[in-house]
């Protein structure tokens, strides 16, 4: 059983290098993309991920900077978050996973999911709001098509960094009868 909880743990800490350099990789080319087209507005129709933004730049600047850093927003939250789970998977200790760290790194992800979550769902209602303006906002749809799914998440965590909470209380309370 050991050696199968070993092996998972390493498969997950690979999966988890994995997504957090690709969301690094994302974030930064969009924060690249967006200090670019600040300088350069022409090459706005020919962002990263193949966004074409220039029917909303040249309708409303305003409008690509608010719905553009919602976007910046997102991408380096989603890092971060990938960030903390690699501090978690690499410092968490099967044979004592109840102690301070794993609590604490487990209660940021939960309100980090939520960050995602509520800043997503707060980005697809500008969205709304825009296209009932008259400008297209479709193609940046797929930052936050998963808003409510992170709230949902973010409350799961939050029950389980509570349960950890509590373990390691009744893990001192153990300690102290011993």
């Amino acid at each position: 059983m050991k050696k199968t909880n070993t092996f998972v743990f390493i498969i997950v800490k690979i999966v988890a290098w994995l997504i957090f350099v690709g969301l690094c990789i994302e974030a930064g080319a969009l924060i690249v993309n967006f200090v670019y087209s600040i300088f350069k507005p022409e090459i706005v129709g020919k962002l990263y991920q193949k966004l074409d933004l220039q029917e909303m730049y040249q309708l409303s600047k305003w409008v690509f900077f608010r719905m553009f850093s919602f976007v910046l927003v997102v991408s380096l939250l989603k890092a971060y978050l990938f960030y903390l789970v690699i501090l978690l998977v690499t410092k968490f200790d099967l044979s004592k996973p109840f102690n301070e760290f794993v609590s604490e790194k487990i209660s940021q992800i939960s309100y980090f999911t939520f960050s995602i979550g509520f800043v997503s769902y707060i980005a697809r209602q500008a969205g709304k709001n825009i296209t009932n303006k008259g400008i297209d906002t479709q193609m940046l749809n797929q930052f936050w098509v998963d808003s409510q799914a992170f709230i949902l998440m973010s409350a799961v965590i939050y029950i389980i960094a509570i349960i950890f909470k509590k373990g390691i209380e009744l893990q001192h309370e153990n300690d102290l009868t011993v």
